[in-house]
C-alpha cells in the first residue's frame, strides 16, 4: 500500500482580471514550475501539479474558470495548495466535451506509463460537458472515484437524439475511444451523478449510469445551474474533499444539500412550484422565512402580490 505523501504546494497566482493569453502564460509557468503543461492541439491543454499521492483530476473551460471560479483559479489550484494534492488539470477553450484525438492520446500514454500506479486516491470531476468528459475519461485509471454534475452520457443521436440542446457538437464522434461515459465508469470504484430531477433533460441522461458503483444525487430545486448552487451553499469543495476521501454517499449528501434551505435559488423555485400547486400559504410562508434572512427582489415582491389580490394566480 502506499504511504500517504502531503506536499503542499506554495503556488502564488494573480489570475484575475488577464484575458485567456494571459491566464494561459501564467498558468503554463505555475504547471513547468511544480509539473508540466501540454498543448494538446488547438482546443485542450493539460497543466499537472506534482504534490502527494492523492491525485485529483479535472475538466473544466477555460472561459468558466475565468468567469466563475474564486481568483480565477483552476478548481484543483486550492486543494494542491491546501490539501496537498497532485492535481491533473484539462482545459478546453470551446464546449468540445474533450472529444479530441490529443486528448484521448493524452490518457492512453499516461495509462501505458503508469502515471495514475502511483496514486492511493484518483478523482475524476467535472460539470456538464467536463462532467461527461470525467466519467469518460476516468476509464483510464480503474479503482479511481468520480464526481460528476449534470453530466451527458453522450451526444450520439442514435442513444440521446431527445437531447436537442447541442445540436451543433453532434458533429463530433462519440463512438470511438472513451465514448459512451456510462460504459467507461465500470471500472471505477465509485460513481457519483448529481443531478436535479425537474430538469428533464439532464436527468434522463443521469438514468443512463445504471452501473451498479453508481449513485445518484437528485437535487430537486436546484436548477439547471447545479454547480452554481452548490458553490452559493458552500458545500462543493466539501463534496469533492468526501469524495476524494472515500466518504461521500446518499446520506452525507443529504446532510450537506440542508443549506439549500438558506438558498435563494432553491427558495424561488420551491416558491414558484407551491403557487403552481396551489398551495398559497406555503409560498407566503416561504417568502417571508426568506425575507427574515435578508433575501428580498422576488420574495418581496410575491408576498406583497399575494397580500394584496389574496386570490391572485401567480
Amino acid at each position: 500500500m502506499v504511504n500517504m505523501v502531503l506536499n503542499h504546494l506554495t503556488l502564488e497566482t494573480s489570475l484575475e482580471g488577464l484575458d485567456k493569453n494571459d491566464w494561459f502564460s501564467q498558468i503554463d509557468d505555475i504547471c513547468d514550475e511544480h509539473g508540466f503543461f501540454e498543448h494538446l492541439g488547438p482546443a485542450h491543454f493539460a497543466g499537472f501539479l506534482e504534490a502527494g499521492n492523492k491525485l485529483f483530476v479535472t475538466f473544466e473551460n477555460v472561459d468558466q474558470i475565468i468567469a466563475h471560479n474564486k481568483d480565477a483559479e483552476p478548481r484543483g489550484f486550492a486543494f494542491a495548495r491546501n490539501d496537498g494534492w497532485s492535481h491533473l488539470a484539462l482545459f478546453s477553450v470551446s464546449n468540445s466535451w474533450f472529444r479530441d484525438r490529443e486528448v484521448y492520446d493524452l490518457f492512453d500514454r499516461l495509462s501505458d506509463d503508469g502515471f495514475f500506479d502511483g496514486f492511493e486516491h484518483i478523482l475524476f470531476h467535472g460539470t456538464g460537458a467536463a462532467g461527461y468528459a470525467a466519467a469518460a475519461f476516468s476509464v483510464a485509471a480503474p479503482g479511481a472515484t468520480v464526481l460528476a454534475v449534470r453530466p451527458q452520457a453522450t451526444l450520439d443521436p442514435a442513444i440521446t437524439g431527445w437531447d436537442k440542446r447541442f445540436f451543433d457538437q453532434r458533429r463530433q464522434s462519440f463512438s470511438t475511444r472513451y465514448g459512451y461515459a456510462p460504459d467507461m465508469i465500470e471500472a471505477a470504484s465509485d460513481v457519483f451523478i448529481a443531478y436535479d430531477p425537474l430538469q428533464s433533460l439532464d436527468a434522463m441522461h443521469a438514468v443512463l449510469f445504471r452501473n451498479p458503483n453508481v449513485t445518484l444525487l437528485p437535487c430537486r430545486f436546484m436548477g439547471g445551474q447545479l454547480e452554481q448552487a452548490f458553490e452559493r451553499m458552500e458545500i462543493h469543495d466539501v463534496m469533492i474533499s468526501l469524495a476524494m476521501d472515500h466518504k461521500l454517499d446518499r446520506c452525507r449528501f443529504n446532510h450537506l444539500l440542508r443549506a439549500r434551505k438558506y438558498d435563494e435559488g432553491y427558495a424561488s423555485a420551491v416558491v414558484t412550484s407551491l403557487l403552481q400547486q396551489g398551495h398559497r400559504k406555503l409560498a407566503k410562508l416561504v417568502c417571508s422565512y426568506m425575507l427574515l434572512r435578508g433575501k428580498q427582489a422576488f420574495f418581496e415582491d410575491t408576498l406583497r402580490r399575494l397580500n394584496e389580490q389574496p386570490s391572485l394566480e401567480l
